[in-house]
């Protein structure tokens, strides 16, 4: 049976319901210091003010070694009241310690299979034992217009941990670039079939063209991560998610927030939160697009993304 694997158990895909398709209740790394989500108080209230529009499903992109809080995730989803979805996988090489890389380079598919698995491993300790919580994704990254060696590596390494378990797999696209060297690696050189991966923050670079041609080779499509500043990219969105639809290709979108720092949440920071996807993006794009195609970017399209067949 097709399932979404949460940090609480399996479940139908049918059940995720409104989904926040990539975000961060937890998140701490080097490139952004004194700024970490590191208090489980603060992520209850924002997955309980996501709740209380609607949300039902939130999906957490932070991989190994960020300060996942494995410890906390299964209470935090429950207290939250939402469906909650953990990552394993490995960021870029500037969010790690040396020392830590070196300890998982050659057995990072080794390390995300037993997270899919068996469970998450401490973020400081990818030899310690498995906890309770298990990851129902994988997320990796590419590097700024290209990929990089660490990025090739992280990425057969995803791709061997895909074709072990069926586990999807979430790739950050540095501001927006590289799907296509991206798409080439994965879905042509290792065989990971294209619907088995979602390409994200694809709204940091607005270029039609590129999107409407990872649409048509078949790839997740995710839009996340509004702009504190008011830049172009929140406008772009609109013309580039109608465009998209217009092409055939409202069945591939997803859409997110991507909290990635504390300023950033609305429950205790200056926002917009994980609120701002249901309170103020969906109700413009329901006047765009419809509420039917916008139950797809939400709803249908999230339970397909992240569900597979569990091996």
């Amino acid at each position: 049976m097709s399932a979404v694997r949460t940090v609480l158990g399996d479940i139908p895909a049918a059940e995720l319901g409104v989904c926040d398709a990539h975000d961060h209740l937890f998140f701490a790394s080097p490139v952004l210091a004194g700024q970490e989500l590191d208090d489980p108080a603060a992520a209850e209230r924002e997955l309980r003010s996501f709740r209380e529009l609607g949300g039902r499903a939130v999906i957490q992109w932070t991989p190994f070694g960020l300060r996942r809080r494995a410890d906390v995730l299964a209470e935090t989803a429950r207290r939250g009241g939402v469906h909650l979805v953990a990552a394993t996988g490995l960021h870029q090489a500037a969010h790690y310690p040396p020392e830590l890389l070196a300890r998982v380079r050659g057995r990072l598919a080794e390390l995300f299979v037993g997270e899919l698995t068996h469970g998450l491993r401490r973020d400081e300790d990818p030899d310690g034992p498995a906890g309770p919580v298990r990851a129902g994704m994988i997320k990796v990254a590419g590097a700024f217009h290209g990929v990089d060696e660490h990025a090739r590596a992280v990425l057969i390494a995803a791709a061997e941990a895909h074709h072990a378990t069926g586990a999807p797999i979430g790739v950050h696209l540095e501001l927006g670039t590289a799907g296509p060297e991206v798409l080439e690696l994965l879905c042509g050189d290792l065989e990971v079939p294209a619907d088995r991966v979602i390409l994200g923050h694809l709204n940091r670079s607005p270029d039609l063209r590129v999107q409407r041609a990872l649409a048509e080779a078949g790839a997740f499509l995710a839009f996340d991560g509004p702009s504190r500043a008011n830049h172009a990219t929140d406008w772009r969105l609109f013309d580039e998610l109608a465009a998209l639809v217009a092409a055939g290709h409202a069945d591939q979108i997803l859409l997110g927030g991507d909290t990635t720092t504390a300023a950033a949440r609305a429950s205790t920071g200056g926002g917009p939160g994980m609120p701002f996807l249901l309170r103020s993006l969906r109700p413009r794009l329901e006047a765009d697009l419809g509420p039917a195609v916008v139950t797809k970017f939400f709803v249908d399209n999230p339970a397909r993304a992240f569900a597979a067949e569990w091996r």
